[in-house]
Order: structure tokens, then C-alpha cells, then sequence
């Protein structure tokens, strides 16, 4: 099994292979617009506008599992991401990254790379880093800012 063996939906509901994305590299974030780390998109946003060109996807999926910090519907996430922190990168359906209803993208990427809590996602705004050839090469906490992933995403972009 492969991360381009996967689909997703899109925001607006149509379905998105993650084939499409082969030979770039990925930044997977399971978000929420009402957690302590939600600013957190403005440094999503900016490694995007930086790295984009050059073979960057970010690829966005709203999760309310941790604390409801993600009530809305789809379009009032994106309303409030595009007009709050400009975002340009893609956005998802809102998912589940644990239990029994989690987004089959989810179980595969955290069998890739454990946390600390083993397979489990702890919380918003854990990032999974995806090189060219779709390989997960690594995990990072919530509290990792996008700004300390810089550099790793320059190395496997070049």
C-alpha cells in the first residue's frame, strides 16, 4: 500500500486520488479553527507561498474530535481560514484521525510514523512530512510550529 493508493474528499464533497499529488512533497495537517494552535495556518500558509512553486503541497483536513474545536461545516472552515489567515492551500472534508470512523488515509500514515502516543493522533496540528516518492518520512507534534519544518521541507524539495 502506497499514499497514492488513497482518496479523499474534497471540500466541496468530489473526490480527490492522492496520485494526483505524485512527485511533490506533502505537509498533511489535521486542523481546527478554535485550538490554542490555529494560528498556526498563518506558518502553513507562508511555507506554502514560499515552497509551492518548487513542489510543496500542504493538504489540510479539519478535525472535531479533540475538544470540538472544529464545529463548523466545511464552508464556514474555509470561509474563516481564507479570511483570517489567507489560505491557498487545499482543504479537505472535515474527518476523523482515530477510532473506528477514522479516514482510512489516517491509519495508513500513522502506521508509517508513531507519536507519542503510539498510533493514536494526540491532537490538532499534528503534521505528517511525505517526500517525492511518497514515503513518510516524518511525524511532528502540534506544538512543532511550521516554521521549525522549514528546513526539512527545503532539503527534500531539492
Amino acid at each position: 500500500m502506497s499514499i497514492y493508493d488513497f482518496k479523499v474528499k474534497a471540500q466541496d464533497g468530489s473526490e480527490v486520488a492522492l496520485s494526483d499529488y505524485k512527485g511533490k512533497v506533502l505537509l498533511i495537517v489535521n486542523t481546527a479553527t478554535g485550538c490554542g494552535f490555529t494560528p498556526q495556518y498563518e506558518g502553513l500558509q507562508d511555507l506554502y507561498e514560499k515552497y509551492h512553486d518548487k513542489g510543496l503541497e500542504i493538504l489540510d483536513f479539519p478535525c472535531n474530535q479533540f475538544g470540538n474545536q472544529a464545529p463548523g461545516s466545511d464552508e464556514e472552515i474555509t470561509d474563516f481560514c481564507q479570511s483570517r489567515y489567507g489560505v491557498t492551500f487545499p482543504q479537505f472534508k472535515k474527518i476523523e484521525v482515530n477510532g473506528e470512523n477514522e479516514e482510512p488515509l489516517y491509519t495508513f500514515l500513522k502506521s508509517q510514523k508513531k507519536g507519542i502516543m503510539g498510533d493514536r493522533i494526540k491532537w490538532n496540528f499534528t503534521k505528517f512530512l511525505v517526500d517525492r516518492n511518497g514515503n513518510v518520512v516524518e511525524r511532528f507534534a502540534s506544538a512543532v510550529t511550521p516554521e521549525k519544518i522549514d528546513q526539512k521541507i527545503a532539503v527534500l524539495l531539492s
